[in-house]
Parts: C-alpha cells; sequence; structure tokens
C-alpha cells in the first residue's frame, strides 16, 4: 500500500511560480512511476508529468513542456512538479499518482494510487 499526500498548491500571479510536492509512504516507492495529472472545474483528469521508476525518464505534456519540470528525490520519497511561468489555464487541482500497472503514463486510469489533490489557481 502507498500513500500519497501533495503540497505546494496555492495562488500566483501570471508568471509566476509554484512547486508542488508528492510525499510517498511505503517501501516500494522506487518501484514506482510517479505521475502527475490536473483536472479544472467540470473537464476530465488530464496528465502533466510523470517520471519512470529510476528517474531516468521523464515526460511532459506538451501544454507545459518548457515551463514545467518533474523529479524525484528517493532519499525523501517526494516527488516535484516545479511549474514556471504559469499562466491562467494552469489552474486546477493537481493530482499525484504512482503505479500505472504496466499502462500508459500518460493515461490516469491505470494508476493504483492517488492523492488528495492541491489547488492551485493562477491569475491574471
Amino acid at each position: 500500500q502507498v500513500q500519497l499526500v501533495e503540497s505546494g498548491g496555492g495562488s500566483v500571479q501570471a508568471g509566476g511560480s509554484l512547486r508542488l510536492s508528492c510525499a510517498a509512504s511505503g517501501r516500494t516507492f522506487t518501484s514506482y512511476t510517479m505521475g502527475w495529472f490536473r483536472q479544472a472545474p467540470g473537464k476530465e483528469r488530464d496528465f502533466v508529468a510523470a517520471i519512470n521508476a529510476i528517474g531516468s525518464n521523464a515526460y511532459l505534456a506538451d501544454a507545459v513542456k518548457g515551463r514545467f519540470t518533474i523529479s524525484r528525490d528517493y532519499a525523501k520519497n517526494t516527488v516535484y512538479l516545479q511549474m514556471n511561468s504559469l499562466k491562467p489555464e494552469d489552474t486546477a487541482v493537481y493530482y499525484c499518482a504512482a503505479d500505472p500497472q504496466g499502462g500508459n503514463y500518460w493515461d490516469n486510469s491505470p494508476y493504483r494510487y492517488w492523492g488528495q489533490g492541491t489547488q492551485v489557481t493562477v491569475s491574471s
């Protein structure tokens, strides 16, 4: 069993930055691909970023490439999402997820574990 706890959300003006953290419990953190997804009101939960189990490959949605980065700290069992040059369209609840169980990393449905979400609001 893995528990995920996100933090770091908040309100920021356009052009600003935030860093989201996802702290994972459990000894199997290093075994899982980790992902970030976001969901705006009335919309589907969309892929934002993912990083594989050994941290060698990172994947970003086209909408955030060049602005967001994903990383993981094995000593802290934590995954980060650094968000720069934020835009109002980045406003959403951001969710951390673990273990797509062999499915596609960009697809939210295979992920076995989810955090509770953290709100990010970007004003213009």
